[in-house]
């Protein structure tokens, strides 16, 4: 119910904008200047400006120079033979087929026939071929065979005939490239008055336009999905890039074709059957509708006033449908801003294609804006609120999380880019300067370079980026905390340190659009690489690899529940629930910065199993931390049940250890396939060899680099009776790739080390437990030891020794608030505590307890008063310092060192109020304090 009234204003405020648009804009473009071209990327007002900015820029210089030599050749090539460019379009040349049949995600045939030869429609949905595509000038001019195209294999290097629905996206994709030449021309045509640009395009143009006034919008001819997400010329309205070269090559020609007196009726009639056709299909309601919505702005900007064409289907028409009105498969902007989470800013779809939406709508109200000049990017404040949360995305490295069907690239840099275009045109400093220090460490390590990369850059990228002194720290500017969590992509992020000492857990559910099946999964950065990725995507969404193994469960790191735990991907609805967590999300500041942690719960759909992952991570004196992954796993069936945990891990060797560091024996095990019942997936792992050990074991992860230190992943491991170690190889990581710099690049392309550890029974009472221990070679080592000791009931207790051997962390973790663990030393009722202690240091470094009721430790207390609480107690030089979130009574020991007195309570202003504790009554070495509400920050002084 609260929210009602903040979605009722958002979308009176963009219906607001719109009508703005609508009643302002297009009249401004329209009226006087309705027939004045070009006007979507440029206009001739600033035409003089443009050139100025073209010679005095080096960057702007040699993409028009590099233009002007790529359309210089054709130019040649047309000298001797004019027909050179306009025979490489892929047509129906000879057959003129006007009708398209589509079987699936599949060309079949066409048929009909047209006065002219029309355009060949894309040979298939999936971009994935075994042929190699063609150089424009090996395409046989005029081609139109019967017997599809003869084309090179890729492993046999022999060429053979193919049905084009073989070919991938070859056939759109040299229509593409031949169209980006005419929009260039027409660009150099406007640029510099030379017809001989504009001649060379105007065949091109005008025969595409012809042949695709002719042809028909494609049938499906089954009862496939594929028809109601067709585009005229690609299997779908989402890569009708087509579309954006036809619509400026007409705005730059379009004075060209006037003052030749050529017949313009059809290229309106094509532009209008286009826009027709993206209105009528594709998907509401993910990142395709937002695609759409940029071809449609395209489209709308090419074309003129409504009441100019008969059927009123111009500018305002396809504006109207692109802004503000919705139809069943094209859903209007203001109502796909609603689709954002309005309090975080996250598209619900995995992170490339969440960051894409963003570059798209930018891209959008750059174009409105070069008409309007009414800083449309302030009017829609969600968009830059969603361009900023990016940068939660984002590993130390820089790269983003590779959840779903993502890898591990960047912001893209168009959002950098228009974002500060857009500040410096309202001379917004501030940010310009922050978004520049953000992009400057991504052209400093090469990752970047200013150079455009189509006409939209040339004209809306600032010439110079302004200067900054320094680069922005994204933790202090708040763009990311130490803990994010994403409902609407089940997402929830922990970080911690910098440089090498830098650390990132990413969780993951699935939950939205391009997410893959993979349960409760974690990515895991650590020693400046991603050292536990995800496996990306396969290649491509209909190949076997994709659909068997890369979406599934075994090429995640989590838990495979009897070998078949499966359910959708895709579009998915299996989100985890966080339980608990610390600290709160967003919250750029703690006060406690030593842990960070969260508990996450999922039943796994297919078995129905309840799995619960506890990851933490805990930092250490030396600035190293480690990580903590406790997780939970059972069946409803008490009796026969399998679990198993799987772990990938960049690495040239793989080891496992004893106790002791002996190397363990493994044998060749023909287990793991799917011949007995599991999934598919298990086939596509190799090398595997298994030994039966029930007692802790190390694995060692050693990544080898000339000239740097090893770098290694230790993960301390606890045994279980029942338990089977694998050592395997899986496929190669799709998510780390050349460049991205998550990996080292003698790594990228390479199967995957990997760790899975098998149960033949129930991992709730006895989960899997792992301490995760990253550190280079000959550098400090945070760890000496781990001991993972048995308690009664289902409480882990893990005893961790630092490199310092006097510095112990004490960690004690329950499945919930409300499990009881007790002995001599402590009591807990609660999920979580960890304690920090020093041999003969009576006082602890810290304590820490989350979702507990009442927590006791040597002559310690906290008692939560009327709920669960989250308590950090840490040891400074002025006294104890407390962040609580709930009310609770503590209990402080009274020592020779230190005789608690007083507790100060700070506001938010940091003024603070002091109390006196009291004497417990049932303990007079004990002192009490009251607090009865949450407190970011209160100190207990001693006398």
């Amino acid at each position: 119910m609260e929210r009602e009234p903040m979605i009722f204003t958002l979308k009176t405020k963009i219906a607001k904008s719109l009508i703005t648009c609508l009643l302002l804009v297009f009249p401004l473009v329209g009226m006087a200047q309705m027939h004045k071209h070009p006007r979507i990327l440029n206009n001739e007002d600033a035409k003089d400006e443009f050139q100025k900015s073209i010679s005095n820029t080096e960057w702007k210089k040699n993409f028009v120079e590099k233009k002007k030599e790529n359309v210089a050749k054709c130019l040649e090539l047309c000298k001797n033979d004019p027909e050179w460019l306009v025979s490489r379009l892929q047509m129906n040349w000879k057959t003129k087929h006007s009708n398209v049949y589509l079987r699936g995600g599949d060309f079949a045939y066409s048929d009909g026939e047209a006065p002219v030869p029309t355009v060949r429609y894309s040979g298939t949905r999936d971009w994935a071929t075994d042929y190699k595509g063609l150089a424009l000038e090996d395409i046989e001019p005029y081609f139109d065979d019967p017997r599809g195209y003869f084309l090179e294999n890729k492993e046999t290097g022999k060429k053979e005939w193919v049905h084009p629905s073989k070919t991938g996206h070859m056939i759109e994709g040299i229509n593409r490239r031949i169209l980006s030449i005419v929009e260039d021309a027409a660009f150099l045509y406007w640029l510099t008055g030379e017809e001989k640009y504009a001649k060379l395009a105007e065949p091109v143009f005008k025969t595409y336009i012809d042949g695709m006034y002719y042809r028909n919008p494609p049938e499906i001819i089954d009862e496939s999905s594929q028809r109601f997400i067709s585009g005229l010329a690609t299997f779908e309205v989402i890569h009708e890039q087509a579309v954006i070269h036809l619509s400026v090559a007409y705005d730059y020609l379009y004075n060209y074709f006037v003052n030749n007196k050529k017949d313009l009726s059809k290229t309106v009639a094509v532009l209008q059957k286009w826009g027709d056709q993206i209105i009528k299909f594709g998907i509401p309601d993910n990142n395709w509708n937002l695609f759409q919505a940029r071809f449609l702005t395209y489209i709308a900007l090419a074309l003129d006033n409504d009441f100019e064409y008969k059927n009123g289907k111009g500018q305002q028409y396809y504006l109207k449908y692109t802004y503000n009105e919705s139809t069943p498969r094209q859903i209007a902007i203001k109502d796909a801003l609603l689709v954002y989470d309005q309090e975080t800013g996250i598209w619900p779809e995995s992170p490339s294609y969440s960051m894409h939406v963003n570059t798209s709508l930018l891209e959008i109200l750059a174009l409105l804006d070069n008409a309007t000049n009414a800083n449309e990017l302030a009017n829609f404040p969600i968009i830059e609120k969603a361009a900023l949360a990016c940068f939660q995305y984002l590993f130390p490295s820089g790269n983003n999380v590779g959840f779903g069907d993502s890898g591990h690239g960047t912001i893209p840099f168009e959002n950098f880019e228009m974002l500060i275009a857009n500040y410096n045109k309202y001379d917004n400093l501030e940010k310009e300067r922050l978004i520049t220090s953000l992009l400057k460490p991504y052209l400093e390590n090469g990752a970047y370079k200013r150079r455009a990369k189509s006409l939209f850059q040339l004209c809306f990228y600032v010439d110079e980026l302004c200067d900054v002194q320094s680069k922005a720290d994204l933790e202090s500017s708040g763009l990311i905390t130490p803990t994010f969590y994403a409902p609407n992509v089940s997402w929830f992020v922990q970080r911690m340190g910098k440089g090498d000492e830098a650390i990132m857990v990413s969780t993951v559910g699935s939950f939205g659009n391009h997410a893959h099946t993979n349960g409760i999964a974690m990515e895991l950065f650590a020693n400046n690489y991603v050292h536990g990725p995800d496996m990306g995507r396969g290649r491509s969404y209909w190949s076997a690899d994709f659909k068997e193994y890369y979406a599934k469960m075994p090429a995640h790191n989590t838990v495979v529940v009897n070998g078949i735990s499966d359910y959708s991907n895709m579009r998915s609805y299996h989100p985890f629930s966080l339980d608990n967590s610390f600290p709160k999300s967003a919250v750029s500041d703690p006060l406690f910065k030593q842990i960070s942690f969260s508990k996450v719960s999922f039943v796994e759909p297919k078995t129905k199993a309840k799995q619960q992952r506890l990851s933490a991570i805990i930092n250490t004196p030396t600035g190293k931390a480690y990580v903590l992954d406790l997780f939970r796993s059972k069946t409803e069936d008490e009796e026969e049940q399998k679990h198993e945990y799987f772990y990938h891990n960049l690495a040239h060797s793989f080891d496992l250890l004893s106790k002791d560091n002996q190397t363990l024996k493994l044998h060749e095990t023909s287990d793991l396939t799917s011949k007995e019942g599991q999934l598919k997936a298990y086939d596509y792992l190799s090398d595997k060899k298994s030994v039966a050990y029930g007692e802790d074991v190390k694995a060692l992860f050693t990544i080898e680099e000339e000239l740097k230190p090893n770098n290694l992943m230790k993960v301390w491991i606890k045994g279980d009776k029942s338990q089977t170690i694998y050592s395997v190889k899986s496929p190669k990581s799709n998510a780390i790739s050349k460049g991205t710099g998550t990996a080292p690049k003698s790594l990228i392309g390479e199967k995957m080390p990997t760790l899975i550890l098998k149960r033949d029974q129930e991992a709730w009472h006895k989960p899997f437990v792992l301490v995760f221990n990253p550190y280079f070679e000959n550098r400090i080592n945070p760890i000496k030891d781990v001991q993972f000791r048995n308690v009664d009931g289902d409480c882990q207790e893990i005893m961790i020794t630092h490199s310092d051997a006097v510095t112990n962390d004490l960690i004690l973790a329950t499945p919930s608030e409300n499990d009881v663990v007790s002995n001599k030393t402590f009591y807990q009722k609660g999920l979580l505590s960890i304690v920090r202690e020093k041999k003969e240091i009576v006082m602890p470094e810290f304590i820490f307890v989350s979702g507990v009721f009442q927590f006791k430790y040597k002559q310690w207390e906290v008692l939560a008063v009327n709920q669960s609480a989250t308590v950090s107690i840490e040891k400074k030089e002025d006294g104890f310092w407390l962040e609580n979130d709930a009310p609770l009574v503590i209990k402080v020991p009274i020592i020779s060192d230190f005789k608690p007195s007083k507790i100060r309570l700070f506001g938010k202003d940091g003024s603070f109020v002091e109390r006196k504790g009291n004497i417990n009554r049932n303990n007079p070495n004990q002192i009490e304090f009251r607090l009865e509400k949450a407190y970011s920050k209160s100190i207990i002084v001693s006398e």
